[in-house]
């Protein structure tokens, strides 16, 4: 799990917490300091003020320096973290209280010193320290002998070296340890919570990952165990979504592969199907056409001439077979496209009819066109349509018996569509919803001979009608009888004809 999310956003929280103190200690020690100094300054800005009056160091108008040599020996004895320095108006150092062997400088910075007397509230004003060349401190200074007649000036470092000795000796002791409990503790505090957060965050995500494993590790034909919609119905966030969309993927995925294996069930039958029908007539064909050549003597001429009316009637059947196979397969991979067009489909039943006008009178079937002409102008590919109408017709004349009638109903209104129409014996119920799977034929002994076909006319006939976004529809009719009834997309008036 050292490669999960949960880990990592842990570990890139351990960091960024471990950042966040370091800076926060640094940035806490500096203000600490800054603060302190400013405090220190604030405390004893009047400091030397009170020196000078305290210790009498100014006598008659004139700075008493034998006083001045007892202040330093009493502050580097009582006080020793102040620093006690004599300068004069140019800033150079006459005299101290410190150690000389630590003095660094001869003279510090006016600057601050000005600073300071021109606004005694202004804090921190760090000045230059004596025992270093780069050192600044804040500091306590007011005017000898007065502020009316300057000869120097009374400088007092506020945190001489002894302090910062105890300083740096406290630092590292007593307050650095309390400083790294603190610090330490805070950051298992807040890393536990964070933790904590990050768990309760993830752990949809973990859930989600364990579907996407378990769909990943099936066989992918049925959906998972347990879907998100299932467990968080409603959408509130991108995890929502994602889970959301994961369970619609593998509804699509379970879906796809359960058509392709009905597609390669199907292909199988197919080429089972394809395989016994091309090979039946090629069979007849061939016993045939193998009798003419070696009983031909024997044969007399009318025998000859049915032998070969029957090899000739399987070739043209085989030829369509073929040519509906081409078409099939043509329609299936979307190679055929329909050329769309407004129509009036009452003029296209009229014409298909009056072409099997012929073939019905040599069966005695009456063809006949019934209802209402006037309905909208349809959208479609003519020649398609035509050839499904070709199809039903054909169909429709060759199950309807001597006597019959064959008739295509015009439904009039505000669709266009026709429904054919005969009085054979109607489709069995438990055929109906297959008559469209290709090389459905079921019970054709009421077709006779010239009817047996392949199976593929009405699978045409409907890939047909869905690339013209219509429809096709099987039924039989209450008083005996098959209907088949076809709709097509109405033009609207925005159509330019």
């Amino acid at each position: 799990m050292r490669n999960s999310l949960f880990a990592r956003l842990s570990f890139g929280l351990f960091l960024l917490l471990l950042a966040v103190g370091v800076l926060f200690t640094l940035f806490g020690l500096a203000s600490l300091k800054q603060y302190n100094a400013s405090l220190d300054q604030e405390l004893n800005r009047d400091l030397a003020k009170r020196l000078v009056a305290d210790r009498n160091l100014v006598a008659d108008g004139e700075l008493d320096q034998q006083a001045l040599k007892a202040l330093f020996e009493l502050y580097m004895t009582i006080n020793p973290s102040i620093e006690i320095y004599l300068l004069d108006t140019e800033g150079r150092i006459l005299s101290y209280s410190a150690d000389p062997s630590k003095i660094k400088r001869n003279r510090v910075s006016l600057e601050p010193i000005h600073r300071l007397l021109g606004d005694m509230a202004e804090y921190p004003v760090l000045g230059d320290d004596p025992r270093s060349h780069d050192r600044r401190k804040v500091f306590s200074v007011t005017p000898v002998p007065s502020e009316e007649r300057r000869e120097g000036y009374l400088y007092v470092v506020l945190r001489g070296e002894e302090y910062d000795a105890a300083e740096a000796m406290a630092r590292s002791g007593h307050y650095m340890e309390m400083a790294a409990w603190a610090m330490g503790v805070s950051l298992v505090v807040v890393l536990l919570a964070g933790l904590a957060i990050f768990r309760l965050l993830t752990r949809r995500l973990t859930r989600l990952t364990g579907l996407v494993a378990e769909f990943e590790h099936s066989d992918m034909s049925r959906e998972p165990r347990k879907t998100w919609r299932q467990q968080r119905p409603v959408i509130r966030d991108e995890i929502d979504y994602l889970g959301a969309t994961f369970d619609d993927m593998a509804s699509r995925i379970t879906s796809q592969i359960r058509q392709l294996q009905d597609k390669d069930a199907q292909r199988r039958r197919l080429v089972a199907q394809v395989s016994h029908d091309l090979r039946t007539p090629l069979a007849s064909m061939q016993g045939y056409i193998e009798s003419l050549r070696l009983r031909s003597e024997r044969l007399s001429p009318e025998e000859r001439e049915a032998f070969l009316d029957i090899a000739l009637r399987e070739s043209r059947r085989l030829g369509r077979l073929v040519d509906e196979l081409f078409e099939l397969a043509s329609l299936e991979a979307c190679e055929r496209q329909p050329e769309t067009e407004p129509f009036a489909l009452a003029e296209l039943v009229h014409d298909v009819v009056q072409k099997h006008q012929q073939e019905a009178a040599r069966r005695n079937v009456t063809l006949t066109v019934t209802g209402d002409p006037a309905m909208p102008l349809a959208i479609g590919d003519v020649a398609m349509t035509e050839r499904v109408l070709d199809n039903l017709i054909g169909n429709a004349l060759a199950y309807s018996p001597q006597g019959g009638t064959v008739e295509l109903a015009l439904a009039g209104g505000t669709v266009p569509a026709v429904a054919v129409r005969d009085t054979g014996p109607g489709i069995p119920e438990q055929e109906l919803p297959h008559v469209f799977d290709p090389f459905f034929r079921g019970n054709q002994e009421s077709a006779g001979d010239e009817g047996l076909h392949a199976g593929l006319g009405l699978a045409i006939a409907r890939r047909i009608m869905t690339l013209q976004q219509g429809d096709i529809r099987a039924g039989n009719r209450a008083g005996g009888g098959a209907e088949f009834r076809i709709v097509l997309p109405v033009q609207h008036s925005s159509t330019s004809l």
